[in-house]
């Protein structure tokens, strides 16, 4: 049973497209529901969350040293560390919980 590739991209494209276009041309007023606005805000960052925290913990060969990793990153930012600084932190818990112990 062979299945065209093409008919399964052009239905991803239509679904895409209808996603982004469909709120822009259905909503035409700016929303002024203060629950609706944080919403709306904090949307990206949960998306953003959700992808990223799945990965933190399967990239390592061992979940442990994940989870040490994404709780060294959480207390590295609580401390107002940069972004660099976290990667940093988090990087070296992965060493060394990895090659050292």
């Amino acid at each position: 049973m062979s299945h065209n590739p093409y008919i399964y991209i052009l239905i991803m494209a239509a679904v895409t497209f209808a996603i982004r276009v469909l709120p822009l041309t259905l909503v035409k007023k700016q929303f002024t529901n203060t629950f609706v606005r944080s919403f709306l805000y904090y949307v990206p960052y949960v998306t953003l969350s959700v992808m990223t925290f799945p990965a933190i913990i399967n990239a390592t060969h061992s979940p442990i040293a994940g989870i040490a990793a994404f709780a060294a990153g959480l207390v590295a930012a609580w401390f107002n560390a940069g972004l660099f600084k976290v990667s940093c932190v988090c990087c070296a818990v992965v060493l060394i919980l990895e090659f050292f112990v």
